[in-house]
């Protein structure tokens, strides 16, 4: 097929005051002008992997972005950073609303009668999108385009008819919206997972309802489980009275030591290739790493299957960086990654995914953050401190239930999030053959419906 033809991005401009334009010059948006709500400023952290944007948001008032008209970003709008994170893009979505551009941001907004938002989007994904934008930046100290303005006016870009634009991005946006729906999917099942278990082993929810005089199965597990047959078989697991160390009758306080092995110990001879994790593919929420590389092993934490990983190392602690490992081939591998990993490890009978919902308890982590010690900047967590965080141990019958239920919850958002590899892979195939007519939309949607 023959390649789309090339157009300037200003020949696709909306003929509107202020469809191309950058954030407003430092001075006008030093921090003093923040304020704790109103309108939204984008930032180059707010660009995530997807369309849309994430949080950590800043504000400024009203009254101050009605001085800066032209610097508004609206639903529709292309935004692209100018400085820092170069090559990164997102749209403005209908939930965020209008946003204020940072000075380190500049927007594009589409004539919709000769562009398709969501391809010119897709575009610069691609790979030749992403070197148009960097090769008008300069790479010398911070990352950055020097005149964004005039260089956003000359980005080229293919420009085929709007109809195939839109069977393009339909095609890849469909894609996309699945890989939405499993990463929803699987928020839902770890929140679950995560009430269950902060329910049962910090609050006592169960024993305390119990005391309370509540008899309906359902009820004395909050609601979190409907299923009244079994409810009824879990309900009856727990105890109506606590012992004098406020823990339910049968339960004992024990160190972390005792439920889970910190850094277990793992053979792996050096040089022999074995998956490996680095820290950039841990995920700052959520259960699922980015897939292991292969790698000769040389100096590093080992861990298998069920095994929780925990960032040890300022700031991707506090940035939540932990992972629970269920991407290994095999139960029988080894896989190993960064030194600043801390491997945490069930002991038996407690279910293997305890280790890892204890990582993302709130105050386990508020636990490893107060153990880190070290210079400014390289402070780590201690592994021995946090083997004697206090943990309530339960009757092993408790701990065989708990894992029956959140067993098959951990193995569906696996199955999503490989789901979604193979989709993100399938997509970033299409991509570049698309935006160049070398394959078919008819044949990239087929593609797709296999997948």
């Amino acid at each position: 097929m023959a390649e789309f033809p090339f157009v300037n991005l200003e020949e696709l401009a909306s003929k509107e005051v202020g469809a191309i334009a950058i954030g407003p010059f430092g001075s006008r948006m030093k921090a003093d002008v923040y304020t704790p709500d109103g309108v939204p400023v984008i930032r180059g952290t707010n660009i995530g992997l997807g369309k849309g944007l994430k949080g950590d948001w800043v504000f400024v008032s009203e009254a101050f972005s009605a001085q800066i008209p032209n610097c508004i970003a609206r639903p529709g709008d292309i935004v692209f950073p100018h400085r820092g994170a170069i090559g990164e893009v997102a749209i403005i979505s209908e939930d965020i609303g209008s946003v204020v551009l940072s000075t380190s941001m500049m927007k594009f907004r589409p004539d919709q009668e000769k562009a398709d938002t969501d391809f010119l989007y897709y575009f610069f994904r691609s790979p030749k999108g992403k070197a148009e934008i960097l090769k008008f930046a300069s790479q010398v100290g911070t990352p950055g385009i020097g005149q964004p303005l005039s260089s956003l006016r000359r980005f080229r870009v293919p420009n085929p008819t709007l109809k195939t634009q839109r069977l393009i991005s339909r095609t890849l946006s469909t894609i996309d919206d699945k890989v939405k729906l499993n990463q929803r999917m699987n928020e839902n099942l770890e929140a679950m997972a995560q009430a269950i278990f902060k329910d049962w082993f910090v609050d006592f929810g169960p024993t305390r309802r119990k005391q309370e005089g509540q008899t309906d199965p359902v009820a004395i597990l909050g609601g979190l489980l409907p299923d009244p047959e079994k409810a009824e078989g879990i309900a009856a697991l727990f105890s109506a009275t606590f012992n004098d160390d406020g823990l339910p009758d049968g339960w004992a306080e024990v160190p972390a030591s005792e439920l889970i092995e910190f850094n277990p110990k793992e053979p792996l001879k050096r040089g022999t290739v074995a998956p490996y994790t680095d820290m950039s593919s841990l995920p700052t929420s959520g259960s699922s790493a980015s897939p292991p590389t292969l790698r000769e092993f040389g100096s590093g934490m080992r861990f298998r299957n069920g095994d929780a990983l925990l960032a040890r190392i300022t700031p991707c602690l506090e940035n939540g960086k932990s992972a629970y490992v269920d991407f290994l081939e095999n139960e029988d591998a080894v896989g190993w990654g960064s030194t600043e990993f801390i491997v945490m490890r069930s002991n038996r009978p407690v279910p293997r995914e305890f280790a890892y919902l204890l990582v993302r308890h709130p105050e386990f982590r508020t636990a490893a953050i107060n153990s880190m010690t070290g210079s400014s900047g390289r402070q780590r967590a201690q592994a021995d401190t946090l083997k004697n965080y206090s943990l309530a141990k339960a009757p092993p019958s408790l701990f065989a239930k708990f894992g029956a239920l959140v067993g098959p919850v951990f193995a569906m958002i696996r199955s999503n999030s490989s789901q979604n590899h193979t989709l993100a892979q399938t997509r970033d195939l299409l991509l570049p053959k698309l935006m160049s007519g070398e394959i078919r939309v008819s044949d990239a949607e087929t593609i797709a419906a296999e997948v």
